[in-house]
């Protein structure tokens, strides 16, 4: 029957997003132990996992048909959250081709495309899109290929380049991101783009990473979780728009904490591609209130350990100080600390009311 898609949710003004039960326990909860510190927790992006959002090369869910509503919104008030330099149009076109690819094997009730050619025709049935085009001619799409493309995909992406033994971030759509600026950080290269993170450069994290990443091989993607909170189910907390959301962190007590708080996470994917040797990162954002994970008994106490024993330096780059102790007064209640199963999964089917 397919993904049953939210058609009216809205993430900014009255925030009526919402996750079913389905959405919550598919949640990717980024905590598989009860301590967290910065890693280079890379693995294989292949089907299995503690969510069934790693079944798919891009994961797609209730949220879709809102969440590109939301990109259109931003791309309106703030064109250049999406920009690509001159010189990596080869990539974007690996990129419709890598997006258009996985989105039509995986839901095929959803999308279709049919090659002939290089005349291709595109169906993306829940934004009612029909295109036919031609490959490799940015004339024939509305707009340029990556463009085209991630206005129909859920999260942010940005395209590393890689030359020098160095990847630069030389283009992106950017409109879903955790208090960063494609403006201000396009053309950096890796370790520059990864300046303001405390603790992880002291222990050598971004030069494991870099150099895994550019080791990486076309047909071998690969994945990690990050996280952080944001007040109310806001998917912009650009800093272009921080004074919307930045005010957002004073308002929560320790009466509406459960409702306001809302888990961040982000599922990031990294593709090498084939014509230009690119790196097509994906950062996919998820959202769930504290309330939504206090029905998952393992994830409550979890969370109340992780949060209990993070630096101070981690709450504060998070943007946390201010409201985490409402956070961890709220879960400390219900956690008799008895022992938790490793990993991520819920270890429970259905949730109580």
């Amino acid at each position: 029957m397919g993904i049953q898609f939210k058609l009216n949710e809205t993430f900014r003004d009255d925030f009526s997003y919402k996750n079913s039960d389905t959405a919550v326990l598919r949640f990717p909860f980024p905590f598989a132990e009860d301590k967290y510190m910065y890693s280079v927790n890379i693995e294989p992006h292949v089907k299995g996992g503690g969510s069934p959002v790693f079944d798919h090369a891009f994961d797609v869910d209730e949220h879709y048909v809102a969440e590109c509503r939301e990109r259109a919104i931003v791309l309106e008030k703030e064109p250049k959250r999406c920009q690509v330099l001159p010189h990596m149009m080869p990539a974007q076109w690996d990129t419709l081709e890598l997006i258009m690819e996985s989105l039509a094997a995986d839901y095929p009730e959803h999308f279709t495309l049919e090659k002939d050619g290089s005349n291709w025709h595109w169906v993306n049935q829940p934004l009612g899109i029909d295109q036919r085009f031609v490959f490799g001619d940015v004339a024939t799409l509305p707009c340029e290929p990556f463009e085209y493309i991630t206005r129909q995909a859920q999260g942010d992406f940005t395209l590393q380049d890689h030359r020098d033994n160095n990847l630069y971030v030389d283009g992106g759509m950017v409109t879903t991101q955790a208090d960063w600026s494609l403006e201000f950080d396009i053309g950096m290269s890796f370790h520059e783009w990864h300046g303001p993170v405390p603790l992880a450069h002291d222990i050598g994290v971004f030069d494991r990473a870099l150099q895994y990443l550019l080791r990486l091989q076309y047909g071998h993607p690969v994945r990690r979780l990050n996280w952080t909170m944001t007040i109310n189910p806001r998917l912009d907390t650009s800093p272009e728009n921080y004074p919307d959301w930045g005010p957002d962190r004073t308002t929560v007590t320790s009466e509406n904490v459960a409702q306001k708080v809302h888990l961040r996470v982000e599922l990031q994917t990294l593709s090498r591609l084939p014509r230009s040797n690119a790196i097509l990162f994906g950062v996919r954002c998820y959202l769930i209130s504290l309330q939504d994970i206090e029905r998952v008994e393992k994830w409550r106490k979890r969370l109340h350990r992780v949060l209990k024993g993070l630096p101070p330096e981690l709450a504060e780059y998070k943007g946390l100080t201010r409201y985490v102790g409402h956070v961890i007064s709220r879960l400390e209640a219900t956690d008799d600390g008895a022992a938790l199963s490793l990993g991520i999964q819920p270890d429970q089917s259905r949730l109580p009311a």
